[in-house]
C-alpha cells in the first residue's frame, strides 16, 4: 500500500472511531458511562500512534511497538473485542497508554506531545489513563496486556 493509500486508511479509521465515540456518548447509557473521558481521547490516541510510527526521532524497536499498538487498535479480535463496545475500546486506550510512556520514556515528551491533539497535556493523559489502567479493564487482563507489549 502507498503512503497516501495508508494516510486515507488511516484517517478514515479515525473519523469512524470518532464517530462512533460520539454517536454513543449522545445516548442516554453513553452520558451515564463512568469511563466517557477516556474513550473521548481514543482517537486522539489513534492519531498520536500512526504519527510517532512515521516520526525520524523516534526509534526503529520503538516503532514495533507503536505498529504492533496500532494493529491491536485496528484488530477487531483482540483481548477485549470491538464489539464489546465501549470496554472494547478501553483497553486500545490503556494499550496506546502504555505504549505512548514508553515512546516517552525512550525519547522525549516534546516528540509525543508535537502530535498530541488532545485538551490536557499528553503526559497527564497518559499518567491517568494509566493510573486507571486496572479499574477499566480488571487488573488480571491489564496484566496480559502489559506482558504483550513488553520488550
Amino acid at each position: 500500500m502507498d503512503e497516501q493509500a495508508e494516510n486515507k486508511t488511516n484517517y478514515d479509521f479515525y473519523q469512524s472511531l470518532r464517530k462512533k465515540v460520539d454517536d454513543y456518548l449522545n445516548t442516554e447509557e453513553g452520558r451515564k458511562y463512568k469511563f466517557a473521558e477516556f474513550l473521548l481521547i481514543a482517537p486522539d490516541l489513534f492519531h498520536l500512534l500512526i504519527k510517532l510510527t512515521m516520526d525520524k526521532e523516534v526509534p526503529v524497536s520503538d516503532k514495533a511497538c507503536l505498529a504492533a499498538a496500532v494493529a491491536y487498535y485496528i484488530s477487531p479480535f483482540d483481548l477485549i473485542p470491538d464489539f464489546l463496545f465501549p470496554l472494547g475500546l478501553i483497553d486500545d486506550v490503556a494499550v496506546a497508554a502504555f505504549v505512548l510512556n514508553r515512546i516517552i520514556n525512550n525519547t522525549s515528551p516534546e516528540v509525543v506531545g508535537k502530535y498530541w491533539a488532545g485538551n490536557e497535556s499528553i503526559l497527564e493523559t497518559i499518567k491517568k489513563v494509566l493510573q486507571k489502567a486496572d479499574e477499566l479493564i480488571g487488573s488480571g487482563l491489564w496484566k496480559k496486556i502489559k506482558k504483550m507489549f513488553e520488550q
